[in-house]
């Protein structure tokens, strides 16, 4: 009783203001201003361009910002870490705009708790992403996604692994995403730091900071792939790449390691690191 009572008068006016088609509205009005401002060569700064409906913090902003300025494409998505996909980085572009594709996730109940989500709440166009459970690692990660129908360009990519992020990245190649969303850890300052790949791990591992890898290190593989880094979120762990192609096209500047690690907050959480900032570390 208490369970029902607590859905139907703080979970379900919660959700439904998530997706009252005003908000579809409004950013479709403000995917129309990008572009007319990218027209005129006034394109905002990246800082400036988020907000949350869906997404963890404010991602939503960022990637609405972005497609605004290389345009949508097919509108397909892969986000793998993604738990149940709802509070994600691809669930605001499926219901206000009309994407499609795939959840990976370790967590079958969370898979579940997402797939129930979905149906109860179809978006306009009546088109359910796919969702997929499995243990994650480079061995695995482009059979996966090759199994589950995907290949080629694709137009997001979002990594949020809480473990070999760094090493699942660089190991996939069976798609080639326009825009890529991956966490980083900030706390390992502007050093080019990686934590050697367990294909094991599971979070939190020997430590619950002890997996991932820099920003600078990040950075680096992205232009290895050839990527460009253009922001990252407000706090800096998750940032945001461009293929060179869809760079090109955008309008935007290319973002050093030090434009990320601006917030005040990192200060405290370098002070975490203390504890294992002599434990090893590979440089890429």
């Amino acid at each position: 009783m208490i369970k029902s009572w607590l859905k139907k008068h703080l979970y379900y006016p919660y959700v439904r203001h998530k997706l009252l088609p005003e908000l579809g509205i409004q950013q479709r009005s403000l995917f129309h201003q990008y572009q007319s401002l990218a027209a005129e060569k006034k394109i905002p700064d990246f800082k400036d361009t988020g907000f949350r409906v869906f997404s963890q913090f404010e991602e939503d902003g960022k990637l609405l910002f972005l497609f605004s300025l290389i345009g949508m494409g097919r509108k397909e998505f892969i986000e793998f870490g993604s738990d149940d996909g709802i509070n994600s980085n691809s669930a605001n572009l499926i219901f206000h705009h009309g994407w499609s594709g795939l959840f990976l996730d370790g967590n079958q109940k969370a898979l579940d708790r997402g797939k129930r989500f979905f149906q109860k709440h179809p978006h306009p166009y009546w088109y359910k992403p796919k969702f997929k459970q499995a243990f994650i690692n480079a061995e695995n990660i482009n059979a996966l996604i090759s199994e589950q129908g995907f290949s080629g360009e694709i137009d997001l990519l979002s990594i949020d692994l809480d473990g070999n992020d760094f090493w699942v990245w660089k190991a996939l190649d069976v798609v080639s995403p326009r825009v890529v969303v991956i966490e980083a850890h900030v706390e390992f300052k502007a050093e080019n730091k990686v934590v050697r790949y367990d294909p094991n791990y599971f979070y939190p591992g020997k430590h619950p900071l002890y997996h991932g890898a820099s920003v600078e290190a990040m950075r680096k593989l992205g232009k290895e792939k050839g990527y460009v880094l253009v922001g990252g979120n407000d706090l800096g762990f998750n940032l945001f790449f461009l293929r060179e192609d869809q760079f090109k096209l955008s309008g935007l500047t290319e973002k050093e390691t030090q434009d990320i690690l601006w917030h005040p907050s990192h200060e405290n959480e370098i002070l975490e690191m203390k504890e294992i900032e002599n434990w090893e570390y590979l440089s890429y």
